[in-house]
């Protein structure tokens, strides 16, 4: 445990002295509500969710029942606007703009590096080892300068697909002189356990998740970042008064509720990501893939633009990634339904 680590000590002297916006819904969410300028009269149509009235600034409902989710308490639970959100509101609170670096992974998720230079942060970066796709410890904390002040790992990876050895993340939450970010957006695809539970040990550690994949939700754009207190308050300080809508609260328990059925959607996956390497093995112009603990694979195939090209002209969308580090002439491919997926091997073995 990184027990002399100080939150406060990397914290914009901003962001310590803000003054947030005071939400009315923060004070009274029922009785004859006339402090917040909403339309009396109600919505243009048919409105079972009270539409005319502002969402819980807070989500408490919400974060309680993530929070027992992940087995976690509602205080170390935030909810955002996608994991984007989420890393967007680390940067403001622990990033000067112009002054302070960050530390990436390559090849990895591109909007760390896009939303560090939204906020003129520069960005160091530390190849994943070539053949493992694993994180290079030592060379990570060689790289560190005073100025470093968030390490991002994503793990499962993507594009890579691979989980991070569990000793080599715990080195660098232990090690690492700032926040590190452990981004599980396809966590449930996995076998290793989630590092959310962790938070309440490392007062450095920021887990990102999303409803996105494993629950089906992209639509809704629900992120989820667990962490110490300290840091979740500072997020709550700093994210826009209502960022999170009643819709997607409304939608996001009623995915939570029925988390049984997610269960069921992640083994169906499981097994047709298996089914899918099999049938993209017996490919002659496949040349490797790779290990995923996710709900994609990542292929190494002859001439991949010309193939990524000739799908998207038969309305098959994968996404090329030869332009990444360590990952030339790979596609990267989502897993499909059954139906799906034999459509594109087919497509495939047309195209050879």
């Amino acid at each position: 445990m990184n027990s002399s680590f100080n939150i406060e000590s990397f914290v914009r002297p901003n962001i310590q002295q803000l003054t947030p916006y005071h939400s009315a819904r923060e004070d009274f969410e029922e009785g004859l509500l006339l402090d917040a300028n909403e339309n009396s009269l109600g919505a243009p149509f048919t409105d079972e969710s009270d539409l005319h009235r502002y969402p819980d600034p807070s989500q408490k409902k919400l974060r309680q029942l993530i929070a027992e989710w992940r087995g976690v308490r509602k205080e170390n639970t935030f909810v955002g606007v996608g994991s984007d959100e989420g890393i967007d509101l680390l940067f403001r609170i622990f990033c000067r703009p112009g002054k302070d670096r960050v530390l990436t992974v390559p090849p990895t998720y591109g909007m760390y590096t896009v939303s560090a230079n939204i906020h003129d942060i520069a960005i160091d970066e530390v190849l994943l080892d070539e053949e493992t796709f694993q994180p290079r410890v030592e060379a990570i904390l060689d790289t560190v300068t005073p100025e470093t002040k968030i390490l991002f790992l994503c793990s499962p990876n993507n594009p890579t697909g691979n989980t991070f050895e569990a000793d080599k993340i715990e080195q660098l939450v232990k090690k690492f002189p700032g926040i590190v970010v452990v981004d599980e957006a396809y966590i449930d695809f996995s076998d290793q356990e989630s590092w959310a539970s962790h938070v309440a040990t490392y007062p450095n550690l920021v887990v990102l998740q999303t409803m996105s994949k494993s629950l089906g939700l992209a639509g809704i754009r629900l992120g989820i970042s667990y962490a110490q207190e300290e840091i979740i308050n500072y997020m709550m300080k700093v994210k826009a008064p209502y960022n999170i809508n009643k819709p997607t609260a409304e939608l996001a328990i009623e995915g939570l509720e029925n988390w049984r059925t997610v269960e069921f959607h992640i083994e169906a996956i499981k097994k047709e990501r298996k089914q899918l390497r099999n049938k993209l093995e017996e490919l002659n112009h496949v040349e490797h893939i790779y290990p995923s603990d996710a709900n994609f694979l990542l292929v190494k195939i002859d001439n991949a633009r010309t193939i990524y090209q000739q799908l998207a002209k038969r309305d098959i969308i994968v996404r090329y990634r030869g332009n990444e580090p360590h990952c030339d002439s790979c596609l990267r491919i989502t897993v499909g339904t059954p139906d799906e997926n034999e459509r594109l091997i087919t497509a495939l073995k047309e195209i050879a």
